[in-house]
């Protein structure tokens, strides 16, 4: 099992009022291809802000992030933009899209700007039609992103983030703003994605949602602190109330 992405020693510091905050110390991470790995902890952890460090929204303070073998600490602020452009996919709580393009514009405008993708115009909508088929969207693909549910978008956000063939998705609390049968429907549609092969790192509040995680990662005050490795999840209803249990167990000797 080859790994897809590795931190060594990852520090990240803010400098607020003249007061240095650690917000990130000395993170040693390993993701392999194929897992799908939830990052847990309680608000101001560091969540969110390791997320954003290993996919290279944000600069480590120090240490090294390794990304399919390449230290993108190193990259230009240029060449990381298109790493993340050709070789990453995001979704995020906040289902980011632009306003005067349509759903399908939106889901294929990753592909466009691609300067890896060769394909035309005609076979890069195709592409997008085949992946919002896929997550049960291919009749709203015409509309204006304000005409569609919340769990419309989020899948939509979804078919975006896989229409250059990632790597590795990144996901930050990707069902923080839906109810519970769209969040259900959104992990669905991760855990096929995972399935298929698509290594995910999933940002989560939700015990629920980690559960259906292969591993689940606990930080606090900035560090990892516990490591709960739960398995492929199979699928069905006993085996997820069990592995909820399981993890809600753990979670409290954590301090959850």
């Amino acid at each position: 099992m080859s790994t897809v992405l590795q931190t060594k020693g990852l520090c990240k510091t803010y400098i607020v009022n003249k007061r240095q905050n650690n917000v990130l110390k000395n993170i040693d991470l390993t993701i392999n291809e194929g897992e799908m790995v939830a990052i847990m902890g309680p608000s101001g952890s560091g969540k969110s802000t390791l997320l954003y460090c290993v996919s290279g929204m944000d600069r480590v303070t120090a240490g090294e992030v390794l990304f399919g073998g390449k230290d993108t600490s190193k990259l230009s602020e240029k060449a990381m933009a298109r790493l993340r452009l050709d070789e990453m996919g995001f979704i995020f709580q906040q289902m980011y899209m632009m306003k005067n393009l349509s759903v399908l514009d939106n889901i294929i405008l990753p592909a466009v700007k691609s300067k890896k993708n060769t394909e035309s115009r005609k076979k890069t909508e195709e592409r997008g039609r085949a992946l919002m088929r896929r997550l049960g969207i291919d009749d709203v693909g015409g509309n204006d992103i304000n005409e569609v549910s919340g769990g419309q978008l989020q899948r939509a956000c979804i078919a975006r983030s896989m229409i250059n063939s990632p790597k590795m998705i990144f996901a930050d609390e990707p069902t923080g703003a839906l109810n519970r049968s769209s969040s259900d429907e959104v992990m669905k549609e991760l855990i096929s994605l995972n399935n298929d092969g698509t290594t995910i790192m999933c940002v989560t509040h939700d015990p629920k949602v980690a559960a259906k995680c292969s591993r689940v990662l606990y930080i606090m005050d900035g560090g990892i602190v516990g490591e709960k490795e739960l398995g492929h999840f199979g699928g069905s209803d006993t085996e997820l109330r069990s592995r909820e249990r399981d993890l809600n167990n753990w979670l409290m000797e954590q301090g959850w």
